[in-house]
């Protein structure tokens, strides 16, 4: 590992200072999961890392303010989203998610921020925001901006974060009554691995009619994809078996699977039309 420079700014306002728009060394550093692992391979080799561990300004909040929005820091680890009441309260797939996510010893150090900054596809949470209409709050040097969480990922590691910006903290909107939200994931070498697929579904129904649905694919893909094709053929459809297995088949051939370790192109297209219809019986029969 070659030497770099590491700042420990005291607030968020210092720490956006020392980063710099025009060098890709450059770095935050929040709970480094990730991170180092890409240094220790020698992936990626820093001249400057801008460490978040001292920042306060609110950014490790969990709360629900008065419209029935659910704002997560960005500083808040895994395991603080993990084990609230709050989170399972009003967005259970998340907690659900989260009990799942990599393992303990990771979800104790590694913060929200820094899972959805990293860009990794193949990272849990990302699909499942996207389905619950997620937005995410970035703050740089010109002021703050909010981000639709489906606008945040744009490439494989990519998201349209500028290098100068750290994001502040996610919000998910208050759900729709009777809405039902699942996450799912296949993993084709240990439980506790990147999954080799990640499918989320939101979905809420009245008397045997679909009348809103959001789904999500993710870690087969170079970045989480919404499927909105296949989420409007899914409005007003009627909640049955033909439906569902229509809509997983149409969303295994919306999308192109990366073929890696984990699998080939073809076997990740098949696994994800299983989870698919296994994520919208789940949420249909809610």
């Amino acid at each position: 590992m070659t030497p770099f420079e590491l700042q420990e700014p005291d607030t968020l306002a210092e720490a956006i200072t020392l980063l710099d728009p025009d060098d890709p060394a450059v770095r935050p550093l929040a709970g480094a999961t990730a991170l180092m692992l890409m240094m220790k391979a020698g992936l990626f080799q820093p001249t400057r890392l801008v460490s978040l561990r001292r920042l306060d300004d609110g950014l490790r909040h969990i709360f629900i303010d008065e419209r029935g929005e659910l704002h997560l820091g960005a500083l808040a680890t895994l395991s603080d989203i993990e084990r609230s009441a709050l989170v399972a309260e009003h967005a259970p797939a998340v907690t659900q998610a989260c009990h799942t996510l990599s393992n303990v010893r990771v979800r104790n150090v590694a913060t929200l921020g820094g899972h959805l900054a990293h860009g990794d596809p193949h990272m849990d949470l990302p699909p499942l925001l996207l389905a619950l209409g997620a937005r995410a709050r970035a703050v740089g040097p010109h002021g703050e901006r909010w981000i639709d969480a489906a606008d945040l990922f744009v490439g494989y590691y990519q998201t349209s974060l500028e290098r100068d910006e750290l994001l502040s903290e996610i919000v998910i909107p208050s759900p729709e009554p009777d809405t039902h939200a699942t996450y799912v994931k296949f993993t084709a070498l240990s439980a506790d691995d990147w999954p080799a697929v990640g499918v989320a579904a939101a979905a809420r129904h009245r008397d045997g009619v679909i009348v809103d649905a959001k789904l999500a694919v993710s870690a087969a893909t170079e970045r989480p994809t919404r499927l909105p094709a296949v989420e409007a053929a899914l409005r007003g459809a009627t909640v049955c078996a033909d439906t569902i297995e229509s809509a997983a088949e149409a969303a295994a051939r919306s999308v192109e699977p990366l073929a890696d370790l984990r699998g080939s192109s073809a076997y990740k297209r098949e696994m994800i039309r299983v989870h698919v219809r296994r994520a919208l019986v789940t949420v249909t029969r809610s």
